[in-house]
Parts: structure tokens; sequence; C-alpha cells
């Protein structure tokens, strides 16, 4: 067994994890059923009251006039582009040097959609108003990630945003929200969902982050974008004959864990902290700003996956699977907080950082 496997292994036989809510098993999907009908009606291919109940739920609370429902926030995120590219005759969109689409997406929306991306700012950092008014060329939209996934889930200061929502519409520029981890970050600007996606012409969400549910995403803005998002969506092979079991799941996990978006949060700076009190340790962000940091070793992997397995075997908490490699031969992971963390017994906690401070 290599090492990397030892890591996977040792956190695999834990009874407890730091990180999300729990085992992605069927239980998952068991547990959203539990209450639902039996007769409940499937959707037919993007119609039904299932589905258009659950839009209509989710672009009220979003403060839009209307939402579309997606297998995937892939899917829906390539559509939104595409959508604003056509409005403005413009194939040239820009976004952070780590967006999901251009690091996660196999180059789709350069192969599928001949989108030109620029890319804004430098992949270490934020993108800035700045970095915007600096472009070289002129875009038909700019998509924001909040927060930054890839740089440790980062956020701007609503100020910034404010005022990059100001110029964007100023000159002529579709302002999108990668919002993938939207409900997460609430606490931290102390706003609501309304009042941030106000500032963005579309807003896409998922479903299975923060909230822990099946699959899916809601794509939503005003009423002429969300028509034509539906033909892409048909158009991409969205509208399965049916998606009630996303649906379902969805709502159910959405009711469930949209209230707890602050206690995750606060979890997530008890942990970081302690992190940061051991040697040779630190979070990115230093205080988180979400329910998601990353967690760097001044080590390489090969030196840190034996202390961790060990730290799993005594304490039967695990802590991550992996290790990637980060600059200056050390590494890391991320952690994203949920229902997990408030099942492990205190003492246990306890006996985790005191191991791996030493």
């Amino acid at each position: 067994m290599t090492k990397s496997n030892i890591l996977k292994d040792s956190f695999q036989k834990t009874a407890y994890k730091l990180s999300q809510h729990g085992p992605r098993n069927a239980g998952v999907l068991q547990a959203a059923f539990e209450s639902v009908d039996a007769d409940l009606e499937s959707d037919i291919y993007g119609t039904g009251p299932v589905i258009e109940k659950f839009q209509e739920k989710i672009a009220a609370f979003l403060g839009k006039e209307t939402a579309v429902f997606f297998p995937s926030g892939t899917m829906a995120q390539q559509a939104a582009l595409r959508i604003w590219a056509d409005e403005k005759g413009n194939n040239k969109i820009a976004y952070h040097p780590l967006s999901h689409l251009e690091i996660h997406e196999q180059d789709a929306l350069k192969e599928l959609q001949s989108m030109e991306p620029l890319l804004l700012g430098t992949a270490d950092r934020l993108p800035t108003l700045d970095d915007i008014r600096n472009l070289s060329e002129t875009v038909s939209c700019i998509l924001l990630e909040l927060p930054q996934r890839e740089i440790g889930g980062q956020l701007p200061s609503f100020a910034e945003l404010e005022e990059i929502s100001i110029y964007c519409r100023s000159n002529g520029i579709r302002l999108h929200l990668d919002g993938a981890r939207l409900w997460e970050i609430t606490p931290y600007y102390q706003k609501s969902e309304k009042e941030i996606c106000a500032l963005f012409d579309s807003v896409y969400v998922s479903f299975y982050k923060g909230l822990g549910g099946i699959a899916g995403a809601i794509l939503a803005g005003d009423a002429d974008f969300t028509e034509v998002a539906k033909i892409w969506k048909r158009r991409y092979g969205g509208d399965l004959i049916s998606l009630y079991p996303y649906i379902v799941s969805a709502d159910f996990y959405f009711d469930k864990r949209i209230g707890k978006m602050e206690q995750y949060h606060e979890a997530a700076k008890d942990l970081a902290c302690r992190f940061n009190a051991c040697d040779g340790v630190k979070t990115v962000p230093e205080v988180p700003v979400s329910n998601m940091f990353h967690v760097h070793f001044e080590k390489p992997a090969e030196a840190v996956e034996p202390i961790l397995a060990k730290i799993h075997a005594e304490t039967n908490i695990g802590c991550t699977s992996y290790l990637h490699p980060k600059p200056g031969n050390a590494c890391g992971f991320e952690l994203s907080v949920g229902d997990a963390i408030a099942e492990i017994p205190a003492e246990l906690l306890e006996q985790v950082f005191e191991k791996l401070g030493k």
C-alpha cells in the first residue's frame, strides 16, 4: 500500500470526520424521500409542479424573477455565459485564472461554445475592479466566484462588490455570480442572499456542496434570460425525462441546512484557529470567511501523510483523505465544515490538535 493509499485508507476507517455532513451514500437520498408522498407526480422534461414550485421558491429566495433547475452547475454556467455573449454579440468573457470553467471543465467553454475567456488578475489573489478596468479587450460578461475556492475560499469586501456591479452596469457588461457556495458566505457579509444577488444579472447556486443534496443547480435571472436558459438546457441534454430525485433532495436539504450557515462558519473559524496554533501549519485564509478554508503544511506530503494517518488511527477522527502539493515543498487540503463536526466528542477533537502540534 502506498503512503497516499495509507492516508486514504486511514481516513475511511474513522468514525468521525472534520469535513462535510457525513457519508455520501444512499442514505442521503433515502432521508430526503422518507416523508414524500408515493403519489407525488414526476416532472416531465422540465415541466410539472414538482420542478416549477421549486424553481419559484428558489427564485424568490434569491430575489430574482425566475429560475431554471439544471442537473449540473457546469451546464448552467456555460449556458449563462453563452446567453450573455449572444446578447452582446461578443464571445469574450472574463473570470479568475482558477475558475472552475478554466481548470475543471476540459476547456468545454472554448471547445463547445467557441468562447474566448480573458483571465482576471493573477491566480494567487482575488480579482479586483482595477483588473476589470484594465482588461485588454471588451467583454460581454464578467464571472465572479464567491468565495474563490481554489485560493482557500477568499472573498472581496461587499463594498468592492458593489463598486464592481456599478462599473459593469455603467459599461454594459453583464455580471454573473458563480454562487456554488453562496449560502455559506452570508454570515461573513451579514447580507441576505437577495442582497448579494441584487448586484448580479444572473446567478448560479448549487444544492450539493454546503447543503449536501444529491446534485443539481439553479440558474436565476429575469424572465427573458431564463427562457433562453431553458433552450440551452435542452441543447445540452439537461432536460432529462425526470429530475425529481435531485429536486426532492435539493428541497429537503435546503430546508434542513439553510439556517445553519452561521453555525458552520463559527465552527470553521474555531477549527482554523486550532490549526494555526500548530507549528508548521497555517490556514488560507487565516480566518475563514465561509465554512470552507485550506490547510497548508510546511512539509511535503510524504512527511505529513504518516502523521495524519497516525492521528486518524489514534483519535478515530478523519482530517483528510488526500494531500495536494503546494509551492515551496509544502502540501495541503481543503476543509468544508458541515453537520459532521457537531458529532465529534470534544475530548477527541482536542487530541487531534494536541498530536498535530507535537
